[in-house]
Formats: C-alpha cells, structure tokens, sequence
C-alpha cells in the first residue's frame, strides 16, 4: 500500500506515492503573477474585514484595500512577516515584514520597512479604503510579499516610533497569496 505525501518546495511540489516521484509546476512568483488577495477577518473581540488587492503595475505593486468594520479615524496598515493568523490576536502574523532590516518608517520614507503602507482612515460608519502604488513591493526574490500577511491596527501609525509605529493591537489579518 502506498502512502501520499505532498513535499512542498519553491516552485514545484512533489507528490511522494511509491517508488516515483511525479513533480508538477505550481505557479511562480515571477512575471506572469500579476495579482495577489488579502482576506482579511477579524481578530477575536473585533469586526473588521474585507479584501486587499495587489496589482502589477509598470508603477509598481497597487495596493487596493476596502475594509469595514472598522472604529471611526486612521489605522496602521501593514504587511508583516509570516503568513499565519492563526491566534486570537493576530500576534502569530510575527512583526513587519522588514527583509532588509531597515527602520519603520512612512510609505513614502527611503528608509522604511517593506510591510510598512502606513495608515488606511475609516469614515464614521467604519468603511475604509485606501489605493496606493509602492514601488518596493514585489512579488518575486526576497522582497516577494506573497505568503506574508496584511495586519489592520487599532490605533494610527505615527510613522516615527520603532520598530512599529505604536499602531497598537492587531483588528484583523488576512494572508497574501496568489489571485487570478
């Protein structure tokens, strides 16, 4: 009797069933990805939710979020380092995706983490929506944001403090991966 086992590997997953090893492509983080999905859910005790949308551009990377459920005013808006938000508190998505090891800035700073888009402002029934074109974000090579997570703050991000901008707790997450 054979056993399945599924190996995944960058690129490509093999499926372990006996003797032979079939290898089958799966889609790559390269020029033909051209789109990427957030869903985020609220974290316990919260009601935010919706979608973020990443777009290749000629531009960059379009950032598209639409969120609700959100408490009147700004909210830190960042992408942090692990795909996971598996936690009541969104704490296992790790902090802000941050590859070259950089200070935790604004979205238009040089010197800035990557996951660091800044804040998204939500009206007074607690819609928000943000659209913005980042050059630095990828979708391929280290600096690749597929398999990371988008975090929704409670509080505004002051865009100064280290190394999170003092956004306070986590109201939603949503990992990134690949969209049609």
């Amino acid at each position: 009797m054979f056993r399945n086992i599924l190996f995944i590997s960058f690129g490509a997953f093999f499926l372990y069933a006996g003797p032979a090893i079939a290898q089958h492509s799966m889609p790559m983080a390269s020029d033909s990805l051209t789109k990427a999905i957030a869903v985020l859910y609220p974290t316990e005790g919260n009601q935010a939710n919706g979608t973020v949308t990443f777009i290749k551009t000629t531009d960059g990377i379009k950032v598209d979020a639409k969120i609700e459920g959100l408490t009147p005013g700004k909210h830190g808006f960042h992408i942090h380092e692990f795909g996971d938000c598996s936690s009541p508190d969104g704490a296992s998505a790790g902090g802000h995706f941050n590859p070259g090891h950089m200070e935790h800035g604004a979205p238009t700073d040089m010197n800035k983490h990557e996951g660091d888009i800044g804040n998204i402002t939500a009206d007074s029934s607690g819609i928000a929506s943000l659209e913005w074109t980042d050059k630095s974000l990828s979708f391929d090579g280290v600096n690749s944001i597929i398999g990371h997570s988008v975090i929704i703050h409670a509080k505004e991000d002051d865009l100064k403090t280290q190394p999170t901008g003092n956004a306070g707790a986590r109201v939603a997450c949503g990992v990134i991966g690949i969209a049609k």
